[in-house]
């Protein structure tokens, strides 16, 4: 499929989640409100429907309520679910954005600097987040993301940009050996951080 067709809008419904390197929730709205937006490409009701709620209607609020709540207990955000995104902290807003983008039940999830601004105890939840919606719930994941070693970490393959030349490609191992990886990101010096597996 060629996505240049297709516009952003229509993501969704072809089956590709993202999530913003710059926050984009409604910050008045509950996390379960917001979560529940990501179910939209999947309702199939009219204006008019909503308006009787009934038949149909019912059945996919229904639906779309219990799938967020599988989403909720996958991420582990049951003590906030009922929270005004915008009274929460940095991190628990970013997996309140994860969990949307995992509503819509994408094929691919793209993930736009998802630990950016985090502490090491967050970004380790996320890594361990995107490693089970992976294995557990076969989505194919690709991350973009300034943080190397989280990269490392959880990566099959990775390629490396730098200033959006592409430096180096392959596994995690194969990029850590690479010089020119330690070259850009690490002024020639091989830290630990990049020796780690190796």
């Amino acid at each position: 499929m060629d996505l240049s067709t297709i516009s952003p809008w229509k993501f969704a419904a072809v089956g590709i989640g993202r999530t913003f390197q710059n926050l984009a929730l409604f910050k008045l709205g509950t996390v379960v409100e917001n979560i529940l937006t990501g179910r939209h490409t999947h309702l199939r009701s009219t204006v008019l429907d909503a308006v009787v709620f009934f038949g149909r209607t019912r059945k996919e609020e229904i639906a779309a309520r219990q799938r967020v709540e599988h989403i909720i207990e996958f991420l582990e955000i049951e003590h906030i679910r009922d929270a005004v995104v915008g009274t929460l902290s940095y991190g628990q807003q970013k997996r309140v954005e994860l969990a949307r983008a995992l509503a819509c039940e994408p094929k691919l999830l793209l993930l736009d600097e998802m630990v950016s601004g985090m502490n090491q105890e967050e970004t380790e939840d996320i890594a361990r987040f995107v490693l089970d919606i992976r294995d557990e719930l076969g989505i194919t994941v690709v991350m973009i993301e300034h943080e190397m070693r989280i990269v490392m970490d959880i990566s099959d393959r990775i390629h490396v940009l730098n200033f959006g030349r592409k430096i180096a490609e392959g596994t995690p191992d194969e990029v850590r050996r690479d010089p020119a990886v330690a070259e850009a990101y690490l002024g020639g010096q091989r830290t630990e951080a990049m020796k780690v597996g190796a």
